[in-house]
């Protein structure tokens, strides 16, 4: 996933701006302009990238059985790319997906020119290895497992979402958004029921709540870690989704907390892949971190949604 440099700075105004990984290493505010400025060009090089979200033309479900795979209209998954027969996928009874090419197709399994292949999906790859990746022309697919139903999930790198992306708005960076929140910590963590787009329910482990204070008022988030050890993973909504920014939510990434402290810095708060592409599986807001609170901070919502 993305992840941020969170860089702090003291302004005259007494306004305490904390950096993540050293609370007390002040910097200039032109400083911070300058880190929130290269972290958006980083973001959006990461966005408009080939195999970036903005390339994804299908999320195509997989059936149990044989699933004939191609462009023409005959094939049980009709593609937007590639041949017109590319092969067939079995998907069987264990949830095991493999694949036979079509003879001529012209695909390759990871780069290699053989017919045939067990298809790994992303939630059982190991260690640091990718999914198994068919690649076909300017195409390309490979399996993704949620809550054990398996669908293929295909990229383009000349897909029109990339090739005509429209850029990104932004709230003014607002230092003041840039936030040391207190950080409550859960002994054991606690559960959190986080929707998705497509309908799933995932229970996530919270290992605390971020406590701040905007305005007079008190407000906590709770995030959850995407691997162990991993950074703090808000998703979170406020008063301003659904009309300046995009409605299901925001994502926002904190480095882990130091001495009872967690940098929370909004103007970081960005647009998950499925304000960009219907072909994503993105986690909703959870009740418990929509804050009655405008957030005019970060991302908006994006023009060509």
């Amino acid at each position: 996933m993305w992840r941020s440099v969170l860089v702090g700075l003291i302004l005259s105004t007494g306004v305490a701006l904390v950096h993540a990984d050293t609370p007390q290493q002040a910097a200039t505010p032109d400083a911070y302009q300058q880190s929130i400025e290269k972290w958006r060009a980083e973001r959006v090089a990461r966005l408009t990238a080939a195999d970036g979200w903005l390339s994804l033309i299908g999320l195509e479900w997989l059936q149990q059985g044989a699933n004939k795979v191609g462009t023409a209209t005959d094939n049980d998954i009709v593609l937007q790319a590639g041949p017109a027969h590319l092969g067939v996928i079995t998907l069987d009874k264990s949830g095991q997906a493999s694949i036979k090419l079509a003879a001529g197709s012209g695909a390759t399994i990871d780069g290699k020119p053989v017919g045939e292949a067990a298809l790994i999906d992303d939630m059982h790859v190991k260690g640091d290895a990718a999914p198994t990746k068919v690649d076909f022309g300017t195409a390309s697919f490979y399996v993704i497992d949620r809550e054990s139903r398996k669908a293929l999930r295909v990229k383009d790198v000349q897909a029109a979402t990339r090739k005509h992306f429209l850029g990104i708005d932004y709230f003014p960076i607002d230092p003041s958004w840039h936030i040391v929140a207190d950080w409550v910590p859960f002994d054991p963590p606690h559960d959190l029921k986080i929707g998705s787009v497509i309908g799933t329910i995932d229970t996530v482990k919270v290992p605390g709540k971020a406590v701040f204070t905007r305005d007079g008022h008190t407000y906590e988030l709770l995030p959850y870690q995407e691997e162990p050890g991993g950074e703090l993973f808000f998703v979170l909504a406020d008063r301003t989704s659904g009309h300046e920014t995009y409605g299901a939510a925001r994502f926002l990434y904190a480095a882990l907390p130091q001495n009872g402290k967690v940098v929370l810095d909004f103007n970081k708060a960005y647009n998950p892949p499925c304000s960009f592409t219907p072909f994503a599986t993105c986690p909703l807001a959870p009740p418990e971190n929509r804050l009655d609170l405008r957030i005019t901070a970060g991302e908006k919502k994006y023009r060509g949604h």
